[in-house]
């Protein structure tokens, strides 16, 4: 199932576009508050969006390659789907990296702006999935939870809509994000925290899926938001020491 608008232009593509177009509006007033460059915001787009899209379609190649060699020309159609959210977050990762050392601005600092908006362009595009019948969980057998938004129905079956759960969380981990940079203490601690809300609520709602990229028996993407979210716990406590230590 891949609804168009119109029947014409993927409903999936125009919501990634919103996704984007939303970060650099909102990178710029970032930018702006830090008293960085004024086009920061335009120059961290062009830097991590086309890597982060090429990298997120390698990752989801690279676990389903056992289709993909058979039909190689399809990699190029990332329009219909199959972008893995963690591979555009290295390849986002990536670019803004190379721009902090063309620009001389701390990658950290980078991070902790891209990483409300991050979060904020997975809340948004996770219901590209809706529209391509992707990313929803396990059959639900009883009729009394099989509504939307519990449940979504794919081919005539109701599923869980664990796209839905996740958009939520993401648009609710972008408030709590977008609050906390006006407080955060270190260079790194939006990120950080981004890593910790989102591999938290992922290692969760993974569980539930059907259609994980899966490395033998483990879901790749839930062993990774497990350790993402222990790498955002590490730099917490790391955290919590020194400033501990600081007070004696």
């Amino acid at each position: 199932m891949r609804t168009k608008l119109f029947g014409v232009v993927s409903i999936y593509g125009v919501l990634i576009a919103l996704a984007v177009l939303c970060a650099v509006i909102l990178c710029q007033r970032e930018g702006r508050r830090r008293g960085l460059p004024e086009d920061i915001g335009l120059d961290m787009a062009l830097w991590a969006v086309p890597l982060g899209v090429v990298c997120a379609r390698l990752y989801y190649v690279i676990f389903r390659w056992d289709y993909y060699a058979q039909n190689p020309v399809s990699i190029l159609y990332f329009w219909q789907g199959g972008l893995a959210i963690y591979g555009g977050v290295i390849g986002g990762a990536l670019g803004l990296y190379l721009l902090s050392r063309r620009r001389r601005i701390s990658c950290l600092t980078l991070f902790d702006m891209a990483a409300p908006l991050v979060i904020l362009g997975q809340a948004i595009g996770r219901w590209g999935n809706l529209f391509n019948g992707e990313a929803y969980g396990y059959p639900v057998q009883s009729a009394f939870w099989q509504f939307f938004p519990v449940a979504v129905q794919v081919d005539g079956v109701w599923h869980l809509a664990t796209f839905f759960y996740e958009s939520c969380w993401d648009l609710a981990g972008f408030i709590v994000l977008w609050r906390y940079r006006l407080r955060a203490r270190r260079a790194g601690d939006v990120f950080f925290l981004y890593l910790l809300w989102y591999g938290a609520g992922r290692t969760i709602i993974e569980g539930l899926r059907t259609d994980s990229l899966m490395l033998g028996p483990i879901r790749v993407s839930q062993l990774l938001s497990l350790a993402l979210c222990l790498c955002g716990l590490a730099h917490f406590w790391r955290g919590k020491r020194c400033l501990l230590q600081e007070r004696k």
